[in-house]
């Protein structure tokens, strides 16, 4: 029963995502705000999502996939990290290979589009997502 009150509360919280399977549209989403929703502890939603996952249309995801702390913005509002790394990602799939995107190029770019994030940050997402320093991505 908790488990499927847990599943229903997030389907409810990243509908979103799961009517178009882009990650972008993730919303910031901590065990707190399901805990409140389904009136239980956090951690009972910890235990519930432990190794538990959830096939969809785009594939498969660990229960926790969808859990993610926020992002500011520079219009004061907030975005999940999930986007955040998605924008990365791409960037980095879609650079030039002769002149890959630099750090202070995304911080560039993603500060251009309004998100707030610094190049640390940055750096750190591109090392969660497998990518090393530009020089290294050259070709």
């Amino acid at each position: 029963n908790t488990l499927f009150a847990t599943m229903t509360a997030i389907m409810e919280k990243q509908k979103d995502f799961f009517f178009s399977g882009d990650e972008k549209k993730l919303k910031p989403m901590i065990l707190k705000d399901i805990a409140d929703i389904i009136n239980v502890d956090i951690s009972t939603v910890s235990r519930v999502v432990r190794q538990k996952y959830v096939e969809t249309p785009y594939g498969i995801f660990p229960l926790r996939f969808f859990f993610s702390e926020a992002m500011p913005t520079f219009d004061g509002d907030e975005v999940s990290t999930h986007e955040i790394r998605k924008i990365i990602f791409d960037a980095i799939n879609e650079e030039d290979r002769n002149n890959p995107l630099t750090d202070i190029q995304l911080y560039q770019m993603l500060k251009d589009n309004g998100y707030l994030i610094s190049r640390r940050t940055i750096a750190k997402y591109r090392e969660q997502l497998g990518f090393p320093i530009a020089k290294m991505r050259k070709e």
